[in-house]
């Protein structure tokens, strides 16, 4: 039985919208390095967290894309978390061998918890510096794309009365 497409595009711009209106969930995780991640610690800054795994081709090349975005916006926050954290070693080894120097986060259940279970890799989100999320979609991101994203300025909040 096919769609009918604007059936399919009304439903998308639904989706879209109410992901837009919703407010980011909260997220306090820690890296391997032991350092604590907390989105009410980054207003101000925009965040970016990228889901990836060490069997995904496309998120192997996207890294180094990523991580040379990270250097040269140190403002932005940016978080790596591997979904395929059963050996923490071997996640962390073939990290460092694939470019990835940015704060890394094992995917475990409490984290898929808090940030929920991705449904493809790679998977990017973007939070604004109001921790409004601006992004999130499956597929690669390039270090061109993360700029123009993380360039756009934010709205400020309407003042109150």
């Amino acid at each position: 039985m096919k769609t009918n497409p604007l059936l399919r595009l009304s439903r998308l711009a639904v989706t879209a919208f109410l992901v837009s209106a919703l407010p980011a969930a909260a997220f306090d995780v820690t890296d391997t390095q032991g350092n604590r991640h907390r989105l009410a610690d980054y207003q101000g800054r925009w965040v970016v967290i990228n889901f990836w795994a060490t069997w995904c081709v496309p998120c192997i090349q996207e890294i180094p894309e990523i991580a040379a975005f990270q250097k040269e916006h140190p403002r932005v926050v940016v978080i790596g978390v591997a979904m395929d954290a059963e050996n923490a070693a071997k996640v962390k080894q073939f990290a460092k061998k694939v470019g990835h120097d940015y704060a890394l986060v094992l995917g475990d259940e409490p984290v898929e918890k808090q940030l929920g279970d991705q449904r493809a890799l790679p998977t990017t989100r973007i939070y604004d510096p109001a921790g409004k999320v601006v992004y999130d979609r499956p597929g690669r991101v390039s270090k061109k794309f993360l700029e123009d994203v993380t360039a756009k300025p934010v709205a400020a909040p309407p003042a109150k009365a």
